[in-house]
């Protein structure tokens, strides 16, 4: 079997300390495709690039089984605040 959504969370939970943390299984549960939103401090001064780099190397040993990784987003907490504030002050469609 691969890898498991509760593990992903582990590893990220541990080596990043995200403040926000949302994995999604999307391989229907053999576990060879994630996507994942992720708000952490260590992100702070690094372009997006750098960010993927960062989330792609603390999973090096579930890379091995994971095929797709897609990191939907990868941002500052204070990037985090400001996104949500932004949601709440669109009207309603």
């Amino acid at each position: 079997m691969g890898v498991t959504k509760e593990q992903v969370e582990a590893t990220l939970t541990s080596k990043l300390k995200p403040s926000h943390l949302e994995v999604v299984d999307t391989s229907g549960g053999c576990g060879a495709s994630f996507v994942i939103e992720i708000v952490s401090e260590q992100f702070e001064g690094k372009r997006l690039l750098e960010r993927h780099r960062v989330v792609n190397s603390a999973l090096e040993e579930e890379m091995k089984e994971i095929h797709a990784l897609s990191i939907k987003k990868a941002l500052t907490p204070e990037q985090w605040k400001q996104q949500l504030e932004a949601e709440k002050s669109k009207p309603a469609a």
